[in-house]
C-alpha cells in the first residue's frame, strides 16, 4: 500500500523549536476511498501555513486551545484536494482548505472543511494569508480592537509579517497615518515603497530608539502589538492618552523560558491605555462579512502581499517553523508539500 509522511510533536521545547528533536516523521498507509465513513473527505495537502501561534501551542500550559499532545500529529492549516469523498458537498477534485495538520494526508469531516472560494485576483495560497486567518486577524484586531478611525496615528510592530503587513494596509484604507517596524532595511523598504506605509523604521538599527521616538512626536492612538517585549515597552512610552494597545502576538517571547512582560506598565495608568488581548476565533460570527471586504480590496488591487513559500515538501515544516522566528520570512511564510499538477495528474 502507498504510503504518506505526517509531523509529530515529539517533545515540548523549553524554549526555542530545536529541529531534528521537536518533532519526528512517520509513515502511514494513505487511506482507502472505502474506509471513509459518512461526511468524510481524504484530503491531500497542498500548502501548509505556519503560523507564530504553533510555538503556544506546543506549551503545556491553559490558554484559548488545548496544547498539541506529545505524539500528536502537529497542528496546522492547509489548502490541498479533495482525492476521495463520502461528502455531498465536497466532491472528488475540490480545492479545500482545513485543519489537515503536518501531513500530506488527513481524513478530515466535511463540517472542518472550506471550499476555495476566491475573488478575481486572487491565488490559491491566499486562502492561507489575506483571505485567511491571517486577514481575518488583522481585519478584526484593527477595527474591533484597535477601533481605528480616520486621523489616527497607528504604529505596528512585526509590520512585514503576514499580520501586520495587512494591518498597515487596512489603517492606510481607513484614513490613518501609519508606521511600521521590522527588522531588516529591505522590509523597511517593502513596507514604505509598495504597501505605502507612511514610515517605516528597522528595530535593529542602533540608532532605533531615537528615530522611534523622533516618529511618534504625535503620539501613539493605536499599536498593534505582533511582538512584544522591549519594543511594547517603549511604544507605551509614546502613548497618547485613552489610546487602544491591541496584543495580537509576542513572537520576541514565544521561545523564552521566562517571557517578559511589560516593565513600562505604570504608563497603561497615567495615559488610561486600553490594552486588550483577542484571538481571531472571537469573531468567527463575522467571518463571511469580513472575507467579503478582503476580497473587495484584494481584486481592486488595494490590498498587495507577498508570500516567502518553502520548498521540499512537509519534512520542510520544521525548518520553516524555525525560519519564522528567525525573521527569515516577508509576509506569509507556508511549506509547499506536493506540486498542484502532478496532484491533479493522479485524479
Amino acid at each position: 500500500m502507498p504510503s504518506f509522511t505526517s509531523i509529530h510533536l515529539a517533545e515540548r521545547p523549553t524554549d526555542a523549536v530545536i529541529a531534528g528533536k521537536t518533532f519526528t516523521s512517520k509513515q502511514q498507509e494513505i487511506p482507502s476511498a472505502t474506509s471513509l465513513k459518512d461526511g468524510e473527505v481524504l484530503f491531500q495537502t497542498l500548502y501548509l501555513s505556519l503560523d507564530p501561534a504553533m510555538r503556544g501551542w506546543l506549551n503545556p500550559t491553559r490558554s484559548y486551545i488545548p496544547p498539541v499532545e506529545i505524539g500528536a500529529v502537529m497542528r496546522g492549516s492547509g489548502i490541498g484536494l479533495i482525492i476521495a469523498s463520502k461528502s455531498k458537498k465536497f466532491p472528488v477534485g475540490t480545492y479545500a482548505s482545513g485543519m489537515c495538520g503536518w501531513s500530506e494526508y488527513a481524513v478530515l469531516h466535511e463540517k472542518h472543511v472550506e471550499s476555495l472560494d476566491l475573488p478575481q485576483g486572487a491565488v490559491p495560497t491566499d486562502a492561507l494569508g489575506v483571505l485567511g486567518m491571517t486577514g481575518l486577524t488583522a481585519y478584526f484586531g484593527l477595527l474591533e480592537i484597535g477601533q481605528v478611525k480616520a486621523g489616527d496615528f497607528v504604529v505596528v510592530s512585526g509590520a512585514a509579517g503576514a499580520t501586520g503587513s495587512v494591518v498597515g494596509q487596512i489603517a492606510k484604507l481607513k484614513g490613518a497615518r501609519v508606521l511600521g517596524l521590522a527588522g531588516e532595511d529591505s522590509k523597511v523598504a517593502w513596507l514604505k515603497e509598495e504597501l505605502g506605509f507612511d514610515e517605516a523604521l528597522n528595530y535593529k538599527d542602533p540608532e532605533f530608539q531615537k528615530k522611534f521616538r523622533a516618529a511618534t512626536k504625535g503620539l501613539i492612538d493605536v499599536y498593534f502589538d505582533n511582538v512584544g517585549g522591549e519594543i511594547l515597552d517603549l511604544a507605551l512610552s509614546r502613548a497618547k492618552p485613552f489610546s487602544r494597545f491591541v496584543m495580537c502576538g509576542a513572537i520576541s517571547e514565544y521561545n523564552k523560558k521566562k517571557p517578559q512582560g511589560p516593565k513600562n506598565y505604570m504608563m497603561i495608568i497615567s495615559m488610561r491605555i486600553r490594552m486588550q488581548g483577542f484571538v481571531v476565533f472571537d469573531f468567527a460570527d463575522k467571518y463571511a462579512e469580513a472575507r467579503k471586504q478582503l476580497a473587495q480590496w484584494l481584486s481592486e488591487g488595494k490590498l498587495k502581499r507577498k508570500e516567502t513559500v518553502v520548498k521540499g515538501g512537509i519534512t520542510k515544516a520544521e525548518e520553516a517553523l524555525v525560519g519564522l522566528f528567525e525573521g527569515r520570512n516577508t509576509g506569509k511564510i507556508m511549506v509547499q508539500v506536493a506540486d498542484l499538477e502532478s496532484v491533479k495528474a493522479k485524479l
